[in-house]
């Protein structure tokens, strides 16, 4: 309900907002709005030659394509005049996000399209881990500690090696696999659900958890500070670490104590300190690295594990191939059923994706987006917080609703400001420890359609903000 109507809330506003925007003079086209694409340059005026200074229209007159550029950067001009059908159209300023058709197009396209690729293989390999017994096995493991945070989950269910594939690979930084073996295990944790169109406890603990983004490996965040030549790309590293490992421990605090966890539980204790343990001995050994070795490292681990987790996987089906006679079935023939599921499963969460996009595309051009970004680097600024960490706040801002809008601002910030400024390295690092959380509640709930989230939202929401401030500190505190 609370993210239903916070979807309408946004879409209608900014829907409001341009129509007042046109009529008001403020815009002078809102296609933009339906057909534009993002950094387009937008339209702003259209005026006969003989309106527009001479200096300009001579120059146009003088162009062979009829367009004339007024770039200067000392007033931060850059508009742009185009001649053609007896008018002259003025351009300036750029596209904040794709409009709504393209939009809808690449919702499908450049995200659908390849999460039902990941989802198909992934799932063809996760129906390996289930008949072979490898997923049960797993379970029993980790049951133990599983069932501290997720008492209603019973002991060595399937949703438990589930959900521990996606927290490790989310951990390594494989995004493509990590969807998957989240959308597996919120299925499976909805074969438990007594009302099905609500979210139970399990699956909001799940979430929030997953909100965080403990990762380890940030690979991507890394290559773009070494594209924005930064002295030592993965410097970042160790703050993305503490500031997504702490927001993982204040998600599983403030769920625990609404759904009333025990955290005094030993094996809680025990496994909780197996982790920060193996995160510091990690941390411990790149820390001895040089710099090539460490690039060297931190490029091929998060590749090197998925392989294993693929190689792993086959080996044991092959070593327990005879499950999958008595299944009446062959290790390919049941590598494609889990293929087919993963395909299904995409298709469900399409509608549910497409519309959350729409609506956060209509926020950006509306300009809603801007003016609150605008307003809170303001209201920071008149209280004494630094100029280099108001600069970097659009990305924190952005995050939770488009990790490709929050990644232009991170990539605009390396570049205005340096990749080994302040500014540059928290951009980074909010990139690195949040969820696009927005998309997350969509397609992993979507999948499987419940549409009461509960305090989902505002509890992952929450999260994001400790992570912000965290990463405040962190940053100011390491660089």
């Amino acid at each position: 309900m609370v993210l239903s109507r916070f979807w309408l809330v946004i879409f209608v506003s900014s829907i409001f907002f341009i129509v007042f925007g046109l009529f008001s003079s403020q815009y002078y086209s809102i296609d933009y709005v339906l057909n534009g694409k993002k950094d387009d340059p937008i339209l702003i005026s259209e005026k006969f030659i003989d309106e527009i200074p001479v200096f300009i229209k001579d120059s146009i007159q003088k162009s062979k394509d009829k367009t004339y550029n007024l770039n200067r950067d000392t007033l931060n001009i850059d508009t742009t005049y185009v001649f053609k059908n007896q008018t002259v159209k003025i351009y300036s300023g750029k596209q904040k996000s794709d409009g709504l058709l393209p939009t809808c197009k690449t919702s499908l396209f450049d995200i659908i399209l390849p999460l039902m690729a990941y989802l198909a293989f992934f799932c063809g390999l996760m129906e390996l881990l289930i008949i072979s017994g490898a997923s049960e096995k797993l379970a029993k493991k980790l049951s133990p500690f599983f069932s501290k945070i997720f008492p209603s989950v019973p002991k060595n269910h399937e949703s438990v090696s589930y959900m521990t594939l996606n927290f490790a690979a989310n951990f390594l930084g494989l995004d493509s696999a990590a969807t998957p073996f989240g959308l597996k295990a919120m299925e499976s944790l909805q074969e438990l659900n007594v009302e099905k169109d609500k979210a139970s406890d399990a699956q909001i603990m799940f979430m929030c958890l997953h909100a965080a983004g403990l990762t380890l490996i940030p690979t991507s965040i890394i290559g773009y500070r070494a594209a924005a030549n930064a002295a030592n790309p993965a410097d970042v590293m160790l703050p993305c670490i503490i500031t997504s490992f702490i927001g993982t421990i204040a998600a599983m605090i403030i769920v625990g104590i609404r759904q009333k966890i025990n955290f005094r539980s030993a094996t809680l204790v025990v496994g909780l300190m197996t982790v920060i343990a193996a995160i510091a001995g990690l941390l411990f050994y790149i820390n001895g690295l040089n710099l090539v070795e460490k690039n060297f490292f931190t490029s091929n681990l998060s590749g090197l594990m998925l392989v294993a987790i693929i190689g792993i996987t086959l080996i044991y089906a092959f070593v327990k191939e005879k499950k999958f006679v008595e299944d009446k079935t062959t290790i390919f023939d049941a590598f494609v059923s889990g293929a087919k599921n993963g395909l299904t499963t995409g298709v469900t969460i399409f509608p549910y994706v497409m519309g959350m996009l729409v609506a956060i595309s209509f926020f950006r051009n509306s300009g809603l987006f801007e003016i609150m970004s605008n307003g809170i680097s303001f209201f920071f600024s008149n209280i004494g917080v630094s100029k280099e960490i108001t600069d970097s706040l659009p990305v924190a801002m952005l995050r939770p609703f488009s990790s490709s809008g929050s990644r232009g601002f991170m990539l605009d910030a390396m570049s205005t400001f340096g990749a080994d400024s302040l500014t540059g390295r928290l951009s980074s690092i909010f990139q690195c420890s949040a969820e696009t959380t927005f998309y997350v509640i969509a397609v992993y709930f979507g999948s499987v359609k419940i549409k009461n989230t509960r305090y989902t939202l505002g509890t992952m929401l929450l999260v994001d903000l400790i992570c912000v401030i965290t990463a405040i500190f962190v940053a100011s505190w390491f660089f």
